[in-house]
């Protein structure tokens, strides 16, 4: 099934990696929905890419925001693509300070609530709208979920962020299990250092020492290089339960 005249959802999209995906998506002849938190970066988004894209706020984590969004993807065609690259980043809480306090525990649920619980209320409610789609060669639909390499390699003051995206990375192969039934296919990212809108706050030389660490090629990954790899997910038959790593080799210092 290819994704030419259909449409996509995009969480996360009007910045980074989601919006990345959105482009090569409507690349390929698709229809895509931005959902996101950040209505001024969403507008400047859907300006660079076109009449093919829209965009909707929504908070991932809110049952009827998202249930918006999937909406108004449903409008522009039959909805068969949901890619979910909305999150946030980590709290660097250590576990304990040098004083032995305890780290926070509101700061964890929330990195955990964002990005693990707002990926299974997207993966929840995208399913049940795919699973209403008439199957073209063999499939209904696809979702690509985003984890971390966090998820392997957790550094110390990791600790929520490498739960929630362990806990994404978990989810994946259960739930193309579960979804196999519906003909939908889910598969996950697990990015390593891109560059992101995050990341380009940094200085330039704590940048380069970050791109120096990667093996091969020697540099940040670039947002197109996730969209390929989500858009390669979407359209491969074959491909399913699986959690990639897109990091160069990279493997995280514990620090």
């Amino acid at each position: 099934m290819h994704i030419d005249g259909s449409s996509a959802l995009v969480t996360g999209g009007a910045s980074g990696l989601g919006r990345a995906t959105a482009r090569r998506i409507i690349e390929r002849g698709g229809r895509v929905v931005l959902a996101d938190i950040s209505e001024e970066e969403g507008v400047k988004a859907v300006a660079g890419l076109g009449a093919h894209a829209t965009f909707v706020r929504a908070d991932v984590t809110d049952e009827t925001e998202v249930t918006a969004a999937l909406d108004a993807a449903s409008r522009r065609g039959t909805l068969r693509w949901v890619v979910h690259c909305a999150g946030r980043g980590g709290d660097r809480t250590r576990i304990i300070d040098r004083d032995r306090v305890p780290g926070g525990l509101d700061t964890f649920a929330e990195v955990v609530r964002v990005n693990l619980i707002g990926t299974y209320n997207v993966l929840r409610l995208a399913a049940a709208r795919l699973a209403g789609n008439e199957t073209v060669d063999g499939d209904r639909g696809a979702i690509v979920l985003t984890a971390s390499v966090a998820a392997f390699d957790g550094q110390i003051g990791q600790t929520s962020y490498t739960a929630a995206k362990a806990g994404v990375h978990g989810i994946t192969l259960v739930a193309a299990r579960d979804l196999a039934s519906w003909q939908i296919r889910v598969n996950t990212i697990a990015p390593g250092i891109m560059d992101t809108p995050m990341l380009g706050r940094l200085r330039a030389d704590i940048r380069e020492g970050l791109a120096a660490t990667v093996p091969h090629p020697r540099r940040l990954g670039e947002p197109d290089d996730f969209a390929r790899l989500a858009v390669e997910m979407l359209e491969n038959p074959y491909l399913n339960g699986q959690t990639v790593r897109l990091d160069g080799a990279l493997r995280m210092a514990p620090r």
